[in-house]
């Protein structure tokens, strides 16, 4: 696995159409792109609950790390982007649920918005494996 580059797909109509994955491993890297709170039906779940919909990134994410081979051990750097920054422990709390111990670099952001209005948060994950 080197050199080879692994592709992951969550089955999201966008990505042929944008031109992205959900997931990239290049040797022993794996980035997760930015993942929103969407469930199985495609739509955003949890409305108006930043843990909740924090969580099902987090599931998403996990999901696709597992799928090119790591696991959350190996995260290494998290990215939490907020529409509301003054919630920031909601989300804070889904993290330290999936990271108390292992404790990768994070940010939280606010942006003023994302893809769909309903998404409150989304979160990138990077690892590297060994």
């Amino acid at each position: 696995m080197e050199n080879t580059r692994q592709l992951v797909s969550s089955g999201s109509p966008l990505e042929p159409r944008i031109g992205f994955s959900r997931a990239v491993r290049k040797g022993p890297y794996v980035a997760v792109a930015g993942t929103a709170p969407i469930g199985e039906d495609g739509t955003a779940v949890a409305q108006g609950d930043v843990h909740a919909q924090t969580v099902r990134c987090l599931d998403i994410a996990e999901a696709a790390l597992k799928e090119a081979g790591a696991s959350l051990g190996d995260v290494v750097r998290t990215r939490i982007m907020l529409t509301d920054i003054t919630r920031w422990k909601e989300a804070a709390r889904a993290h330290g649920e999936r990271f108390a111990t292992i404790r990768p670099a994070c940010t939280f952001m606010e942006v003023s918005r994302l893809l769909d209005e309903r998404w409150l948060v989304e979160v990138e994950v990077d690892a590297v494996l060994g």
